[in-house]
């Protein structure tokens, strides 16, 4: 007989500080107690007693929230969903089923091995399903293969009602269904708004019925991955403009929906001054038709005009005034997904920021960005720009077809500051991540407003500064910069699945 008791953690357990602690330490919640959920029955017994006694819950599946949403000091009731982390095929719905603890190398690692094929999600592998794919879902693939919920099929969740009565309902893809709405809410719309995720059921629109191994993308053999490193000491604000602006330029050039190079993805990392090092890797596919020519062809287009020139990975890591580049071939799971795990540190403190670009940044912002980065006043390894590809097939998908509005992007850029662990140190990095994400988009407003080279934010990223009007001063809500127009459709979820306004956050969709 299951013990009741061992789904219930309350703060004098043992197993209470472990399951309070998640990616960003500045925020660790202190719940009366911990529902460790184990089915859906279970969730929807919690989300019950929290109604019924009038305390906030919140849920989390894998704990890497930027923000406070799941460890606010007001949540009372923590439901976790790290059990349920079933992967495989459901022959009753012929698609397959991630329950939303499954992290990313459980469901990389389980496609792969038993069907040959895989999700365009992320890289961050202890990042759980739950979050990632309820606010769109995207990574290195999804530049060949779209967001994850161009594959998302239906959503089991625990939603309450008006009259207070937590019940499980299944919305679907199909137009048709009167739960299509809560299917398209979870498409982009976010975590942490209308319910609790239990199941997402994945396949691939148009593929054959019975057949699993053609049901969703299938999973690249092996990657040719290219390396490119150049040292802060032999780079010139010339370079940096350059190479900014170079990259840039190749997306604007390569980013329609079935071109040949939206195979190749890749991600620019420029750490502050203090960090030493500008990092450009690019990954194709090896079976991708002239795989090796669009690595190639990408690499020259990205270093053209830059004096800093790239070396033998045999140079001394030692000499600060080369720049090292290299080129392999790695097989899809063993060698070239886990190098790609988000940085984090035990008791780490992280401010990240976001935006989406419909093209390059402006003289402007690239200005604004190499000051910050390379400022004499500040010194932090973590302090950084990451701009990571994006567009090819996310462009193939109409803006209003899922919550994920931000269809005609070619890349997303992050801000971020971490990864310090004194309390007594958060205002020197907060202050210097707002200055710098401020001075980016200091012609409008202080963010990303959508207009011809910026397009709002990632809500998968969420930055409650968006709806703080000391640094939102655009005039333009918060909500306009994540959803853009597909807010009112959420706002309208929202009322028919959480009209009590029972799952709520700093950014979480408001009631009409």
């Amino acid at each position: 007989m299951t013990d009741p008791t061992a789904a219930v953690v309350t703060r004098d357990d043992p197993r209470y500080p472990a399951l309070v602690e998640g990616y960003n330490h500045r925020f660790v919640g202190r719940p009366e107690q911990i529902r460790l959920a184990r089915d859906a029955d279970d969730v929807r017994a919690a989300v019950q007693e929290a109604v019924d006694s009038g305390r906030r819950v919140a849920v989390r599946s894998g704990g890497h929230c930027f923000e406070d949403f799941t460890a606010h000091p007001d949540v009372r009731i923590l439901i976790d969903l790290s059990a349920l982390d079933h992967v495989g095929h459901d022959p009753a719905r012929d698609a397959f089923v991630v329950e939303p603890g499954a992290r990313l190398d459980h469901v990389y690692r389980t496609l792969h091995d038993g069907w040959g094929v895989t999700i365009p999600a992320g890289t961050c592998f202890e990042v759980a399903a739950g979050g990632h794919i309820a606010a769109g879902g995207y990574g290195p693939l999804s530049r060949r293969d779209g967001l994850v919920v161009d594959h998302l099929a239906a959503v089991e969740a625990v939603v309450v009602g008006a009259d207070g009565r937590a019940r499980v309902v299944v919305g679907t893809s199909d137009p048709g269904d009167p739960h299509h709405d809560l299917w398209w809410a979870h498409t982009g719309g976010g975590g942490g708004s209308f319910g609790v995720v239990t199941k997402y059921w994945l396949r691939t629109p148009g593929t054959p019925d019975a057949e699993p191994s053609r049901q969703l993308p299938r999973a690249p053999r092996a990657v040719l991955r290219r390396d490119t490193m150049w040292s802060w000491d032999a780079v010139s604000e010339a370079d940096f403009t350059t190479l900014l602006r170079n990259y840039c330029t190749w997306y604007e050039e390569n980013s329609k929906p079935g071109a040949p190079a939206t195979a190749l993805w890749s991600n620019l990392i420029i750490t502050h001054r203090s960090g030493t090092m500008l990092m450009l890797t690019s990954v194709i596919p090896d079976d991708a038709p002239d795989a090796a020519e669009i690595l190639h062809s990408h690499t020259e287009a990205i270093a053209r005009g830059i004096q800093a020139a790239p070396m033998s990975a045999t140079a001394e890591t030692t000499d600060t005034a080369k720049t090292t580049d290299t080129t392999e071939t790695a097989p899809w799971l063993d060698t070239w997904l886990p190098s790609y795990s988000w940085p984090s540190d035990p008791a780490g403190r992280y401010k990240n920021k976001a935006g989406y670009l419909r093209r390059g940044f402006s003289d402007a912002q690239i200005a604004a960005i190499y000051r910050h980065l390379s400022s004499t006043d500040y010194d932090n390894p973590m302090g950084c720009l990451v701009v990571t590809g994006f567009g090819g097939q996310v462009g193939a998908v109409a803006p209003e077809a899922t919550a994920a509005a931000q269809r005609d992007c070619i890349l997303k850029a992050s801000y971020s500051t971490g990864c310090w662990t004194d309390p007594a140190d958060d205002e020197r990095h907060l202050a210097w991540v707002r200055a710098y994400y401020r001075d980016v988009y200091a012609h409008s407003g202080g963010v990303p407003v959508p207009d011809a080279i910026n397009d709002g934010s990632y809500i998968g990223y969420p930055d409650t500064d968006l709806a703080d009007p000391e640094w939102n001063r655009s005039g333009l809500d918060w909500s306009a910069l994540y959803f853009k127009e597909n807010y009112p459709r959420l706002q309208r979820a929202k009322q028919e699945y959480d009209p009590l306004d029972v799952f709520h956050h700093g950014l979480s969709v408001r009631l009409p």
